[in-house]
C-alpha cells in the first residue's frame, strides 16, 4: 500500500477533484428506493457515531445506558450516545431495512439485513501503538481491527457457500465509519500536545484503508467511508481549550476554534487521498467518500437556518459553563440538566449531537452533495417518510 504521509500544509492543499478522477462512473440512478446493485443489508463499523448498542454491553460505563440518552425516538437506552437516532438509524430507514442491531449481545437471526460492530470510544488503531508513545488513553476493546475480526468470525455464520457470500457481499453496503476520531480525541483531551497527534494521522488513515482494502478483497462492492467532523466545532474541545488570548483562535462567524478545525481537514484531506489510490487499484468497487466536515459546517455557520434556535455550539444535556458542559458532570450523571426541546439543539451531550442534527446531516450526505462521488447516483429514494 503506498504511504499516506504527507506534511500537514501539503495535505490541505489537496483538492477534492483527486478523488473524483478515479471514482467509477456509477449505474444510471433507479427508481423510488430501488438501487443497483439491490442494498439489503448494511455492516458497520466504527464509534460512537455509528454504535447502536456495542458497547453497553461491553462495559457498564457507556454513557448511552443512561436517561435522558434516548429519550427521542426510543424512549429507552440503548446505547446510541444521543438522544435518538444516529446517522446509520436514518440510513436503514432510507433502504427501507430495519434498524443495524449490534453484534454484542444479538442472535445471528437478527443479521438477516446487517449487523453493527461499532464500538462507543473505539480507534482505529490498537492499543500498543499508544503505549508505545506514552499515551495513556482509554481505548475500549473495540479498535477497527478488533471490528475486522468479529466480522471475519461472523462471516461463517451468514454465508455457507461462496455463491451465497457473494451475494452477501453483492447486497450489502459497508459503512467504515467515522473511524479515527478517537485517536486524536483520547490523547489531545488528556493533554497530549497537537505535534504528537499530528503523527497519528498516517497510521490512522492507514489503518482505515487496510480494512477497506481487506473488505473489497472479500467481497464488498460499496463501500462508505466516512471523514470526520469540524472536531473545532465540538462542545468538549471549545471548553477544554477555551482562551482569552487571542480572538485569532476562533472563527468569528461559527465560534469553532480554527486550530482543530483545520486539524480535521488535514485528516480529511489524507483520507480522500488515500481512499483515491485504492479506488484505483480497485475499479470495480464503489468507494464513496462521505464529507461529514462540510455537511455539518452548514449548522454550525448558520443553526438558525435549519431550525436550531438555542444554537450549534452549546450542548443540550450537561451542567454548568459558557456551553453548558462540565467533564465532571457529564450527561446522564445525577448533576446533569438537559434542555427542554433537544431538536432545537445540534449538540446533545458536548461530545455528540442530537437526533435533529444526525438527521439533517443524513439528508445531506445521502440525498445531497456531500457524498463523492454522490450516493445518490447510487441509490434514490424519492418517498421515505419513516425516516423524516
Amino acid at each position: 500500500m503506498a504511504s499516506s504521509s504527507f506534511t500537514f500544509r501539503e495535505t490541505l492543499a489537496i483538492s477534492f477533484i483527486v478523488l473524483i478522477s478515479v471514482s467509477p462512473i456509477l449505474r444510471v440512478a433507479c427508481e423510488l428506493s430501488s438501487c443497483e446493485p439491490p442494498l439489503k443489508s448494511i455492516i458497520s463499523f466504527g464509534d460512537s457515531l455509528a454504535d447502536t448498542g456495542n458497547d453497553i454491553r461491553l462495559s457498564n460505563t457507556n454513557t448511552g445506558s443512561l436517561p435522558p440518552y434516548g429519550q427521542t425516538y426510543f424512549q429507552a437506552q440503548t446505547g446510541r450516545c444521543s438522544d435518538g437516532r444516529l446517522i446509520i438509524d436514518f440510513l436503514a430507514q432510507y433502504l427501507g431495512l430495519p434498524l443495524v442491531p449490534p453484534y454484542i449481545g444479538s442472535t445471528i437471526g437478527s443479521f438477516y439485513a446487517g449487523v453493527n460492530f461499532a464500538v462507543a470510544g473505539a480507534t482505529a488503531l490498537d492499543k500498543p501503538f499508544f503505549e508505545e508513545r506514552g499515551v495513556d488513553i482509554p481505548v475500549r476493546n473495540g479498535s477497527l481491527a478488533t471490528q475486522l475480526s468479529w466480522f471475519k468470525d461472523l462471516l461463517p455464520s451468514l454465508c455457507q457457500t461462496s455463491s451465497d457470500c457473494g451475494e452477501l457481499f453483492q447486497r450489502s453496503l459497508f459503512l467504515v465509519g467515522e473511524i479515527g476520531g478517537n485517536d486524536y480525541n483520547h490523547a489531545l483531551l488528556a493533554g497530549v500536545s497537537m505535534e504528537v497527534v499530528e503523527t497519528f494521522v498516517s497510521p490512522v488513515v492507514d489503518a482505515i484503508v487496510s480494512t477497506v482494502d481487506d473488505l473489497i478483497d472479500l467481497g464488498a462492492s460499496t463501500l462508505v467511508v466516512p471523514g470526520n467532523f469540524p472536531i473545532g466545532c465540538s462542545v468538549a474541545y471549545l471548553t477544554t481549550f477555551m482562551t482569552n488570548s487571542s480572538t485569532k483562535d476562533y472563527d468569528p462567524q461559527t465560534g469553532c476554534l480554527n486550530w482543530l478545525n483545520d486539524f480535521a481537514m488535514h485528516h480529511n484531506t489524507v483520507l480522500k487521498t488515500a481512499l483515491a489510490r485504492i479506488q484505483e487499484s480497485h475499479p470495480h468497487a464503489t468507494i464513496i467518500y462521505a464529507d461529514y466536515y462540510n455537511a455539518a459546517m452548514q449548522l454550525f455557520r448558520n443553526p438558525d437556518k435549519f431550525g436550531f434556535s438555542k444554537g450549534a455550539i452549546t450542548a443540550c444535556c450537561g451542567a454548568n459553563g459558557p456551553y453548558h458542559y462540565d467533564a465532571s458532570a457529564m450527561c446522564g450523571q445525577p448533576s446533569a440538566t438537559v434542555c427542554e426541546d433537544s431538536s432545537l439543539y445540534v449538540n446533545w451531550d458536548g461530545i455528540h449531537l442530537t437526533e435533529a442534527a444526525y438527521n439533517f446531516i443524513f439528508q445531506d450526505l445521502f440525498e445531497g452533495p456531500h457524498t463523492i462521488p454522490p450516493f445518490s447516483s447510487l441509490c434514490t429514494a424519492a418517498s421515505h417518510p419513516q425516516y423524516l
